[in-house]
Protein backbone atom coordinates (compact mmCIF):
# COMPACT_ATOMS: atom_id res chain seq x y z
CA UNK A 1 0.00 0.00 0.00
CA UNK A 2 1.51 3.31 -0.98
CA UNK A 3 1.58 6.40 1.20
CA UNK A 4 -1.24 8.20 -0.68
CA UNK A 5 -3.66 5.30 -0.22
CA UNK A 6 -2.74 4.96 3.48
CA UNK A 7 -3.33 8.66 4.10
CA UNK A 8 -6.72 8.49 2.33
CA UNK A 9 -7.76 5.54 4.44
CA UNK A 10 -6.76 7.31 7.67
CA UNK A 11 -8.74 10.40 6.62
CA UNK A 12 -11.79 8.21 5.89
CA UNK A 13 -11.63 6.53 9.29
CA UNK A 14 -11.21 9.89 11.06
CA UNK A 15 -14.18 11.33 9.20
CA UNK A 16 -16.35 8.32 10.13
CA UNK A 17 -15.38 8.64 13.80
CA UNK A 18 -16.11 12.38 13.79
CA UNK A 19 -19.56 11.82 12.30
CA UNK A 20 -20.32 9.08 14.83
CA UNK A 21 -19.22 11.31 17.70
CA UNK A 22 -21.36 14.17 16.41
CA UNK A 23 -24.42 11.90 16.17
CA UNK A 24 -23.80 10.57 19.67
CA UNK A 25 -23.55 14.08 21.13
CA UNK A 26 -26.67 15.15 19.26
CA UNK A 27 -28.58 12.17 20.57
CA UNK A 28 -27.44 12.95 24.10
CA UNK A 29 -28.50 16.56 23.70
CA UNK A 30 -31.86 15.38 22.46
CA UNK A 31 -32.31 13.21 25.54
CA UNK A 32 -31.39 16.16 27.75
CA UNK A 33 -33.96 18.36 26.01
CA UNK A 34 -36.66 15.78 26.72
CA UNK A 35 -35.67 15.37 30.37
CA UNK A 36 -38.24 16.59 32.90
CA UNK A 37 -37.30 19.94 34.47
CA UNK A 38 -36.23 19.75 38.09
CA UNK A 39 -39.06 20.13 40.59
CA UNK A 40 -39.03 23.24 42.79
CA UNK A 41 -38.29 22.63 46.45
CA UNK A 42 -40.22 23.67 49.52
CA UNK A 43 -37.34 26.00 50.39
CA UNK A 44 -37.59 27.72 46.99
CA UNK A 45 -41.33 28.22 47.45
CA UNK A 46 -40.72 29.67 50.90
CA UNK A 47 -38.29 32.19 49.43
CA UNK A 48 -40.96 33.24 46.91
CA UNK A 49 -43.68 33.67 49.56
CA UNK A 50 -44.38 36.82 51.54
CA UNK A 51 -43.80 35.02 54.87
CA UNK A 52 -40.11 34.41 54.14
CA UNK A 53 -38.05 35.89 56.96
CA UNK A 54 -41.02 36.61 59.22
CA UNK A 55 -40.34 35.67 62.85
CA UNK A 56 -43.99 34.67 63.40
CA UNK A 57 -46.84 33.36 61.28
CA UNK A 58 -50.15 35.23 61.65
CA UNK A 59 -53.17 32.93 61.37
CA UNK A 60 -56.79 34.09 61.51
CA UNK A 61 -58.97 31.79 63.63
CA UNK A 62 -62.36 31.82 65.32
CA UNK A 63 -62.41 32.20 69.08
CA UNK A 64 -66.04 31.32 69.87
CA UNK A 65 -66.72 28.16 67.86
CA UNK A 66 -66.43 25.17 70.22
CA UNK A 67 -64.58 22.17 68.76
CA UNK A 68 -63.50 24.24 65.74
CA UNK A 69 -61.84 27.43 67.00
CA UNK A 70 -62.16 28.57 70.58
CA UNK A 71 -60.17 30.59 73.11
CA UNK A 72 -60.34 28.58 76.32
CA UNK A 73 -58.49 29.79 79.42
CA UNK A 74 -56.22 31.86 77.21
CA UNK A 75 -55.34 28.93 74.91
CA UNK A 76 -56.56 28.49 71.33
CA UNK A 77 -58.13 25.05 70.85
CA UNK A 78 -60.24 23.22 68.27
CA UNK A 79 -60.01 21.30 65.00
CA UNK A 80 -59.22 24.36 62.87
CA UNK A 81 -56.58 25.44 65.37
CA UNK A 82 -54.93 22.01 65.27
CA UNK A 83 -54.85 22.09 61.46
CA UNK A 84 -53.38 25.61 61.66
CA UNK A 85 -50.63 24.39 64.03
CA UNK A 86 -49.76 21.52 61.68
CA UNK A 87 -49.45 23.82 58.67
CA UNK A 88 -47.44 26.36 60.68
CA UNK A 89 -45.00 23.69 61.89
CA UNK A 90 -44.63 22.38 58.32
CA UNK A 91 -43.72 25.89 57.18
CA UNK A 92 -41.09 26.14 59.90
CA UNK A 93 -43.14 27.82 62.63
CA UNK A 94 -43.02 25.14 65.32
CA UNK A 95 -44.75 25.97 68.61
CA UNK A 96 -47.19 28.66 69.64
CA UNK A 97 -44.36 31.12 70.31
CA UNK A 98 -43.86 31.22 66.51
CA UNK A 99 -47.58 31.69 65.77
CA UNK A 100 -49.76 34.75 66.26
CA UNK A 101 -53.38 33.64 66.37
CA UNK A 102 -55.56 36.54 65.23
CA UNK A 103 -59.29 36.41 66.10
CA UNK A 104 -61.46 36.85 62.99
CA UNK A 105 -65.23 36.80 62.69
CA UNK A 106 -67.02 35.16 59.77
CA UNK A 107 -67.43 38.42 57.89
CA UNK A 108 -63.87 39.59 58.64
CA UNK A 109 -61.99 36.66 57.08
CA UNK A 110 -61.71 38.06 53.54
CA UNK A 111 -60.82 41.63 54.63
CA UNK A 112 -58.18 40.27 57.03
CA UNK A 113 -56.43 38.48 54.16
CA UNK A 114 -56.82 41.36 51.73
CA UNK A 115 -55.55 43.91 54.23
CA UNK A 116 -52.47 41.92 55.26
CA UNK A 117 -53.70 41.53 58.83
CA UNK A 118 -53.11 37.76 58.63
CA UNK A 119 -51.01 35.40 56.50
CA UNK A 120 -53.55 32.56 56.55
CA UNK A 121 -57.14 31.98 57.66
CA UNK A 122 -58.18 28.62 59.13
CA UNK A 123 -61.72 29.26 60.31
CA UNK A 124 -64.52 27.14 58.79
CA UNK A 125 -63.81 29.00 55.53
CA UNK A 126 -65.97 27.54 52.74
CA UNK A 127 -64.45 27.55 49.25
CA UNK A 128 -66.76 29.33 46.80
CA UNK A 129 -66.33 30.75 43.31
CA UNK A 130 -67.17 34.25 44.53
CA UNK A 131 -64.60 34.13 47.30
CA UNK A 132 -61.93 32.79 44.92
CA UNK A 133 -62.13 36.12 43.12
CA UNK A 134 -60.97 37.81 46.33
CA UNK A 135 -58.66 35.32 48.06
CA UNK A 136 -56.91 32.02 47.28
CA UNK A 137 -57.65 28.68 48.90
CA UNK A 138 -55.68 25.54 49.65
CA UNK A 139 -57.71 22.42 50.31
CA UNK A 140 -60.33 21.32 51.00
CA UNK A 141 -59.33 19.88 54.35
CA UNK A 142 -62.90 19.16 55.50
CA UNK A 143 -66.30 18.53 53.94
CA UNK A 144 -69.46 19.36 55.87
CA UNK A 145 -73.13 20.17 55.22
CA UNK A 146 -75.49 22.94 56.18
CA UNK A 147 -77.83 22.08 59.03
CA UNK A 148 -80.18 23.74 61.52
CA UNK A 149 -79.99 23.64 65.30
CA UNK A 150 -83.09 24.27 67.40
CA UNK A 151 -83.73 24.47 71.13
CA UNK A 152 -85.07 21.23 72.59
CA UNK A 153 -88.41 22.89 73.30
CA UNK A 154 -88.95 23.37 69.54
CA UNK A 155 -87.56 20.05 68.28
CA UNK A 156 -91.04 18.86 67.22
CA UNK A 157 -92.04 22.19 65.67
CA UNK A 158 -89.12 23.01 63.38
CA UNK A 159 -88.40 19.93 61.24
CA UNK A 160 -88.42 21.13 57.61
CA UNK A 161 -87.33 24.02 55.41
CA UNK A 162 -91.01 24.95 55.14
CA UNK A 163 -91.10 25.34 58.94
CA UNK A 164 -88.15 27.73 58.70
CA UNK A 165 -90.20 29.93 56.37
CA UNK A 166 -92.94 30.33 58.96
CA UNK A 167 -92.80 34.03 59.98
CA UNK A 168 -93.52 33.17 63.62
CA UNK A 169 -90.01 31.70 63.92
CA UNK A 170 -86.89 33.86 64.06
CA UNK A 171 -84.03 32.17 62.20
CA UNK A 172 -80.50 33.36 62.87
CA UNK A 173 -77.23 32.99 60.95
CA UNK A 174 -73.84 34.69 60.66
CA UNK A 175 -73.19 37.48 58.15
CA UNK A 176 -70.92 36.86 55.19
CA UNK A 177 -71.44 33.09 55.40
CA UNK A 178 -72.46 30.65 52.69
CA UNK A 179 -75.40 29.73 54.93
CA UNK A 180 -76.82 33.24 54.59
CA UNK A 181 -76.91 32.84 50.80
CA UNK A 182 -78.34 29.31 51.02
CA UNK A 183 -81.20 30.45 53.26
CA UNK A 184 -82.01 33.25 50.81
CA UNK A 185 -82.08 30.71 47.98
CA UNK A 186 -84.72 28.73 49.91
CA UNK A 187 -86.75 31.86 50.68
CA UNK A 188 -85.97 31.66 54.38
CA UNK A 189 -85.79 35.07 55.99
CA UNK A 190 -82.89 35.15 58.44
CA UNK A 191 -81.67 37.59 61.04
CA UNK A 192 -77.97 38.14 60.44
CA UNK A 193 -75.45 38.58 63.27
CA UNK A 194 -71.65 38.63 63.43
CA UNK A 195 -71.00 35.04 64.56
CA UNK A 196 -72.87 31.77 65.07
CA UNK A 197 -72.10 32.07 68.78
CA UNK A 198 -74.25 35.22 68.87
CA UNK A 199 -77.13 33.19 67.39
CA UNK A 200 -76.76 30.46 70.02
CA UNK A 201 -76.62 32.96 72.86
CA UNK A 202 -79.67 34.72 71.37
CA UNK A 203 -81.65 31.46 71.31
CA UNK A 204 -80.75 30.80 74.95
CA UNK A 205 -82.08 34.27 75.82
CA UNK A 206 -85.26 33.85 73.77
CA UNK A 207 -84.42 36.28 70.95
CA UNK A 208 -84.24 33.61 68.19
CA UNK A 209 -85.80 30.21 67.56
CA UNK A 210 -83.21 28.46 65.38
CA UNK A 211 -79.70 28.84 63.99
CA UNK A 212 -78.39 27.59 60.66
CA UNK A 213 -74.73 26.97 59.89
CA UNK A 214 -72.48 24.12 58.82
CA UNK A 215 -72.67 20.89 60.78
CA UNK A 216 -69.14 21.11 62.18
CA UNK A 217 -69.79 24.50 63.79
CA UNK A 218 -73.18 23.44 65.16
CA UNK A 219 -71.71 20.23 66.59
CA UNK A 220 -69.44 22.34 68.75
CA UNK A 221 -72.33 24.21 70.32
CA UNK A 222 -74.26 20.96 70.75
CA UNK A 223 -71.26 19.61 72.65
CA UNK A 224 -71.32 22.72 74.83
CA UNK A 225 -75.07 22.56 75.53
CA UNK A 226 -76.02 18.88 74.92
CA UNK A 227 -79.39 19.01 76.70
CA UNK A 228 -80.51 22.39 75.37
CA UNK A 229 -80.29 21.86 71.61
CA UNK A 230 -80.85 19.38 68.80
CA UNK A 231 -79.45 19.41 65.25
CA UNK A 232 -82.12 18.91 62.58
CA UNK A 233 -81.02 17.36 59.29
CA UNK A 234 -82.60 19.40 56.49
CA UNK A 235 -82.23 18.78 52.73
CA UNK A 236 -80.36 21.92 51.74
CA UNK A 237 -78.55 19.80 49.19
CA UNK A 238 -75.12 21.43 49.30
CA UNK A 239 -71.77 20.32 50.71
CA UNK A 240 -69.42 22.84 52.21
CA UNK A 241 -65.73 22.43 51.27
CA UNK A 242 -63.63 24.07 53.96
CA UNK A 243 -60.28 25.46 52.82
CA UNK A 244 -57.37 27.47 54.17
CA UNK A 245 -57.52 31.06 53.01
CA UNK A 246 -54.37 32.61 51.54
CA UNK A 247 -53.76 36.12 50.09
CA UNK A 248 -54.61 36.01 46.40
CA UNK A 249 -51.26 37.58 45.49
CA UNK A 250 -49.16 34.80 47.04
CA UNK A 251 -49.40 31.64 44.89
CA UNK A 252 -46.19 30.27 46.42
CA UNK A 253 -47.72 30.20 49.90
CA UNK A 254 -50.92 28.63 48.56
CA UNK A 255 -48.86 25.89 46.91
CA UNK A 256 -46.98 25.20 50.15
CA UNK A 257 -50.17 24.89 52.20
CA UNK A 258 -51.74 22.61 49.58
CA UNK A 259 -48.57 20.49 49.52
CA UNK A 260 -48.62 19.90 53.28
CA UNK A 261 -52.36 19.16 53.34
CA UNK A 262 -51.68 16.57 50.64
CA UNK A 263 -48.83 15.13 52.73
CA UNK A 264 -51.24 14.55 55.63
CA UNK A 265 -53.86 13.12 53.26
CA UNK A 266 -51.36 10.65 51.83
CA UNK A 267 -50.30 9.52 55.30
CA UNK A 268 -53.94 8.68 56.03
CA UNK A 269 -54.26 6.83 52.72
CA UNK A 270 -51.18 4.78 53.64
CA UNK A 271 -52.83 3.70 56.89
CA UNK A 272 -50.71 5.93 59.10
CA UNK A 273 -51.98 8.20 61.85
CA UNK A 274 -51.99 11.51 60.00
CA UNK A 275 -51.94 14.99 61.57
CA UNK A 276 -55.47 15.49 60.21
CA UNK A 277 -56.83 12.33 61.86
CA UNK A 278 -55.16 13.18 65.16
CA UNK A 279 -56.75 16.64 65.14
CA UNK A 280 -60.16 15.22 64.19
CA UNK A 281 -60.18 12.55 66.91
CA UNK A 282 -59.24 15.11 69.56
CA UNK A 283 -62.01 17.52 68.64
CA UNK A 284 -64.88 16.87 66.23
CA UNK A 285 -64.80 13.10 65.96
CA UNK A 286 -66.80 12.16 69.07
CA UNK A 287 -69.58 14.63 68.21
CA UNK A 288 -70.31 14.18 64.51
CA UNK A 289 -72.91 11.62 63.51
CA UNK A 290 -71.13 10.33 60.41
CA UNK A 291 -67.54 9.13 60.17
CA UNK A 292 -65.32 11.61 58.36
CA UNK A 293 -62.12 11.20 56.37
CA UNK A 294 -59.74 13.85 55.15
CA UNK A 295 -60.72 14.88 51.61
CA UNK A 296 -58.05 15.00 48.93
CA UNK A 297 -56.77 18.56 48.40
CA UNK A 298 -57.13 20.05 44.93
CA UNK A 299 -54.47 21.61 42.67
CA UNK A 300 -51.52 20.28 44.65
CA UNK A 301 -48.08 21.06 43.19
CA UNK A 302 -45.22 18.57 43.05
CA UNK A 303 -42.44 19.82 45.30
CA UNK A 304 -39.22 18.42 46.69
CA UNK A 305 -39.68 18.13 50.45
CA UNK A 306 -36.83 18.44 52.96
CA UNK A 307 -36.27 18.11 56.67
CA UNK A 308 -35.13 21.63 57.56
CA UNK A 309 -38.21 23.73 56.73
CA UNK A 310 -37.44 26.75 58.86
CA UNK A 311 -37.16 29.98 56.86
CA UNK A 312 -33.86 31.77 57.42
CA UNK A 313 -34.00 35.02 59.34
Amino acid sequence: MNDAVARARVRSIATTLAVALTLTLAAAAGCDSRREPELPSVQEKLRESHIYGQPRLRIGVATNEPLMGELRNGVHVGFDVEIARYIAASLGYQGDDRIEFVPVSTEDRVPALQGGVVDLVVSSFSITEERKKLVSFAGPYFVTTQEVMVPTRLKDNIRTIEDLRDPKYKICTSGGSTTEAELEKHQVKALVVKDVGDCVEGIRKGRYDAVSSDEAILAGFLAQYPTEFQIVDMPFGTSELLGIGVPIGDPALRDLVAFFLQKSYQQGRDGLSSPWLTAYNRTLGPWLRAEKRQPQPLDVPKLVDFDDKAPRR
